[in-house]
């Protein structure tokens, strides 16, 4: 099994964003995830270290500036989704992925708060 640790940057953007309300509360995450096309379309634009800055996860052991080496994308390439937060929370902590399931958890109740999303 893959292993990963939190990139930093990551948060760090995630954060920028959602506190300047740059986010999304519902959407349906399996209809507007980025795919292959959309992430290609990304790339031809930007370099990979703004590809990298929407994955929350680098993979260990994986080569700096191939999809292989990122993973945890929380954003469609302009917006945090909060589902894709959800979705980054759950399969890290499916695979026992601590540490990013941390950091996904901690950016999800940042975005529920900036939001007003109270109990």
């Amino acid at each position: 099994m893959a292993k990963y640790h939190v990139n930093q940057q990551a948060v760090e953007r995630a954060r920028q964003l959602i506190d300047s309300k740059q986010y999304v509360l519902d959407s349906d995450w399996g209809d507007v995830q980025p795919g292959a096309e959309a992430e290609n379309a990304y790339l031809e634009s930007h370099d990979w270290d703004d590809y990298a800055r929407w994955h929350l996860g680098l993979t260990d052991g994986a080569t700096d500036g191939t999809k292989a080496r990122y993973a945890f994308v929380y954003g469609d390439f302009r917006r945090v989704h909060r589902t894709a937060l959800i979705a980054c929370v759950y399969r890290a902590s499916q695979w026992r992925h601590k540490a990013v399931e941390l950091a996904a958890h901690d950016l999800l109740q940042r975005l529920d708060t900036t939001a007003g999303i109270t109990g």
